[in-house]
């Protein structure tokens, strides 16, 4: 026991391995803060070593093996006015900084941000996303956030960075002018304008944000609701179209409770329409007279084509094909086809044979000559 005792004072090895996830400062616990002129200090990669002297901040080490004489502690040699090589003892607190990143933070607005939508007007909005943090210089975050605080985590810095973003959030949204249905697709750019807005606040705490992400900016639920109906109603488009569309699938499957409901619902309408009808009766159960019915409209006249040396010509109406009857250029023998029918027919077999009745038949040949 005196033996370690007597070794613990003579050789002074100053570390830290860390091997927590959360942790950006931790105090290096010396019994009265004693540490000897020589002893040994190992500062590894991702890691920063400040030392305090009575309170005020003296040297900052960075990632390196250091034997701590008064060639290497220019502002702690000053502070204790070393004017000579000396052998005893200092007391100084020393603190050890992690400095690489602290990921997958998150933040996100606790009340909805107030914006003006050229679209919907005034709105209300939510964000949230992630950042990772990370200390740039430790002297300044030591003076600034730890103060003297033996074991300093992520968590009691995220509160007040996420103030910070916040804010910075609901100014770059309110400025922003772009309507709430295209923030989605400019998330990139509004987290980058965000992360240049609080990159001067948070530089005075000696820290630096390397990444910064919006991951989703949404509406209210109510909002969204109703939202959700507007698009529905734009896909169903004719809501007339898509009820009959509704109402026809339901009477296709009558033992499906859409059936059902459908039969009912039509069952109901059928007898609201008689009783409507039986009140719209005269006094004497009369039925009033009904409205005059719109005249049906007039029918389609139908194009003809004919088929003439293996080629098609037309169509023609009816009254073209009178016309070419007249003069000869259409005859009984003639191939003509319209809509609906079933294949290519001769004008005799067809509706067109009436434009042939006041026609008399083809002549017939001329007798033979005599002697023939």
């Amino acid at each position: 026991m005196v033996f370690g005792f007597l070794k613990g004072e003579f050789i002074d090895v100053i570390s830290w391995t860390d091997d927590t996830r959360d942790t950006m400062v931790w105090r290096f616990e010396r019994r009265d803060n004693a540490i000897k002129y020589g002893a040994k200090l190992t500062v590894r990669e991702g890691q920063a070593a400040v030392f305090i002297n009575e309170g005020q901040l003296a040297d900052v080490f960075s990632p390196g093996l250091y034997e701590l004489q008064t060639n290497n502690m220019p502002i702690m040699t000053t502070l204790q006015h070393w004017d000579h090589a000396f052998q005893s003892p200092f007391k100084c607190e020393i603190y050890f900084v992690n400095t690489t990143r602290f990921n997958n933070l998150k933040w996100g607005t606790q009340n909805p941000i107030m914006c003006r939508d050229p679209e919907f007007g005034p709105v209300r909005i939510r964000a949230f996303g992630n950042y990772s943090m990370r200390v740039t210089d430790p002297g300044v975050f030591m003076k600034e956030v730890v103060g003297t605080d033996g074991e300093f985590t992520s968590d009691e810095i995220s509160a007040q960075i996420r103030n910070v973003i916040v804010q910075q959030m609901s100014q770059a949204l309110a400025k922003s002018g772009i309507p709430v249905l295209d923030m989605a697709a400019n998330t990139v750019d509004l987290a980058k304008l965000v992360n240049t807005a609080i990159a001067p606040t948070i530089a005075q705490y000696g820290l630096t944000l390397p990444e910064f992400y919006i991951e989703n900016i949404s509406l209210p639920d109510e909002v969204e609701k109703v939202l959700d109906k507007r698009t529905s109603m734009g896909i169903a488009g004719d809501l007339n179209k898509y009820m009959q569309f509704n109402a026809a699938e339901g009477l296709a499957q009558p033992n499906s409770a859409m059936g059902a409901t459908m039969g009912a619902a039509m069952g109901a309408g059928m007898g609201f329409n008689m009783g409507a009808q039986a009140g719209q009766a005269g006094p004497w159960g009369a039925a009033p007279a009904a409205a005059p019915a719109a005249p049906p409209p007039p029918p389609v006249a139908r194009q003809w084509h004919l088929a003439e040396n293996g080629a098609t010509k037309g169509p023609f109406a009816e009254a073209d094909l009178a016309a070419m009857a007249a003069s000869g250029a259409l005859t009984r023998a003639t191939m003509v086809w319209t809509a609906g029918q079933d294949g290519w027919k001769s004008a005799a077999e067809t509706d067109l044979a009436r434009l042939f009745a006041a026609m008399p038949p083809p002549p017939p040949p001329p007798p033979p000559a005599p002697g023939q």
